[in-house]
């Protein structure tokens, strides 16, 4: 059995991944957000967002992150709601919100966060690989596709997007060279994924390689 969207579960990895260097000021400045992709390594980024933004709606950003890495999440997603209206130009609490309503269910909310993030950073790996998960749980799976391979064009070690296209491509497009591509890709980048290597022995077997 294939397991999907395994980089979802945790939502305070996310966070982390969706690092904010947050300028003090007296008062929100609207002004367009900077964000900067940095490479730390092979299978290692970290997403830094500069925005001059008031003390307070720093203060609730953290906050909201706190409830969330305490199971608190409608609490969290409450607080991130305040912090969207007070700092528009934020990207990350966008896709915070995107990913909380994603667990929570509401697919509805989640696209329409994530969709807001790619307006603010449209070259985000995170959040067109999390599109890739709402797109793939609503039957879109081109579209689906086009969000992985879009995440993985900004990112090409982005393990967790290469692991999302293998298993699209396996169970819901049928495209087996796809499927065996991404699969042998990815576990360059998690060589302990015993799953992995059962999938592309079956892969290959099935496609004669």
């Amino acid at each position: 059995m294939r397991v999907l969207d395994n980089d979802s579960r945790a939502l305070a990895a996310l966070m982390l991944t969706v690092a904010l260097t947050l300028g003090g000021c007296s008062a929100t400045d609207v002004s367009r957000t900077s964000t900067r992709l940095e490479i730390q390594d092979e299978i290692g980024f970290t997403i830094t967002e500069e925005v001059r933004i008031s003390s307070d709606v720093r203060t609730d950003y953290q906050d909201a992150l706190n409830l969330f890495e305490q199971g608190q999440h409608e609490q969290g997603i409450v607080l991130l709601q305040r912090v969207v209206g007070e700092a528009p130009q934020l990207s990350a609490p966008h896709i915070d919100l995107g990913v909380a309503y994603h667990r929570a269910g509401n697919l509805d909310k989640a696209e329409a966060h994530l969709q807001k993030a790619l307006e603010l950073s449209p070259e985000h790996p995170v959040v067109h690989n999390e599109m890739g998960i709402v797109y793939r749980k609503t039957g879109r799976f081109d579209e689906a596709r086009y969000s992985y391979e879009k995440a993985l064009a900004i990112y090409p070690g982005f393990h967790f997007a290469r692991r999302n296209l293998a298993v699209l491509c396996d169970l819901y497009l049928a495209d087996l060279d796809c499927a065996l591509a991404n699969y042998q890709a990815y576990i360059q980048t998690a060589p302990d994924d015993e799953e992995a290597a059962i999938w592309i022995a079956d892969i290959s077997n099935r496609i004669g390689k």
